[in-house]
């Protein structure tokens, strides 16, 4: 055994504005072979801010180990909904983890997408989205590793026949994409104008592999297209998510991680113009954990953003750090989880 504090909290800060309501609308849950996430450590990272519910956001964890293949997912959300209630007793205080939770279903399957969906909603009455992955991107960025998915998979007619079917059971739908698709979800926001779609990540501008050096122009050909999604308004944006590796800030290569004036330094034109573009009121700020701890810790993390937006109104902070991702998910009030 080890004492040795991990990586990400090298750097130590006191909480900014501790007492400010905080809704984290995407983290993730999974157990894995040395690499756990569950409640006590989201518990761990949370605790010097005032989050007060969450939500989760597919992983590819705890699936079914058999049955029907398009049903084994929703074996993540069983998973979940047991956390979600274990939670929901008051033992870690006012934190409500999992209040949301949006798994995954093979849109692809079309119409037969439909007893999926059923499913994934009998699961648990806090189901509210479907992420199907559609990040791809050139090998060279992934070092090896597999794509999340096909390229071109928005354009998909099979995929889009089950798109249709969110509409039809509530569900919104989390746009996981790198920077290069972000056309296409411009295309399918404006197929399906009455869907709400939630950009995840900010579009996942890629830093590296052919990316890499090329900051200035990724992020002026991510203007233009962030601006087209923007005009769609059925969507909305988490604002965040651009701590992993494959955003090319480095990070995980330093001997110790940022504070939160280092890393908002970077960070602050691809915030601000996205807040800029889909304004306050389509915008919450997103943690991204345990991935984002990649580069830093959750403290450090929710204190950039608290600086980052200093001078907005209050009304506009309480949009994005709580009532945006409130509105979006359908959680309770307050007052209803007390």
């Amino acid at each position: 055994m080890t004492n040795e504090r991990p990586w990400h909290l090298l750097t130590e800060e006191a909480a900014v504005e501790p007492d400010l309501p905080i809704i984290d609308p995407h983290h993730h849950f999974w157990d894995r072979r040395r690499n756990r996430y569950l409640l006590e450590e989201l518990a761990e990272d949370v605790r010097d801010h005032n989050v007060r519910q969450t939500v989760f956001v597919e992983c590819s964890s705890m699936y079914r180990a058999d049955g029907p293949e398009e049903l084994r997912p929703v074996g993540e959300t069983d998973f979940v909904e047991e956390i979600a209630e274990a939670c929901a007793d008051g033992r870690y205080g006012d934190l409500r983890a999992a209040a949301g939770i949006s798994g995954t279903a093979d849109l692809t399957l079309g119409d037969r997408v439909a007893p999926v969906l059923e499913a994934q909603l009998a699961a648990s009455p806090r189901f509210r989205g479907i992420r199907h992955r559609a990040a791809w991107a050139e090998p060279e960025v992934l070092e090896g590793r597999p794509p999340a998915s096909p390229p071109h998979v928005l354009l998909d007619p099979a995929f889009r026949r089950g798109f249709a079917q969110l509409r039809d059971h509530g569900l919104i739908f989390e746009a996981w994409l790198y920077h290069p698709q972000m056309p296409e979800l411009v295309d399918l926001a404006r197929a399906f104008p009455d869907t709400t779609i939630v950009l995840n990540h900010l579009g996942g501008p890629i830093g590296v592999g052919p990316y890499a050096g090329k900051r200035d122009e990724v992020f002026a050909q991510w203007k233009t297209d962030l601006a087209a999604i923007a005009a769609c308004p059925n969507v909305v944006a988490k604002v965040g998510g651009i701590q992993m590796p494959v955003n090319g800030f480095g990070w995980h290569e330093r001997e110790r991680p940022p504070t939160s004036d280092e890393l908002l330094e970077p960070n602050r034109d691809w915030y601000d113009y996205t807040i800029e573009q889909f304004g306050p009121d389509r915008c919450m700020f997103e943690s991204n954990f345990p991935v984002d701890r990649a580069s830093c810790s959750y403290t450090v993390l929710w204190n950039q953003f608290k600086k980052l937006t200093k001078d907005f109104t209050p009304a506009e902070r309480a949009s994005m750090f709580h009532d945006t991702a409130q509105q979006v998910y359908r959680l309770p009030s307050a007052a209803a989880v007390e």
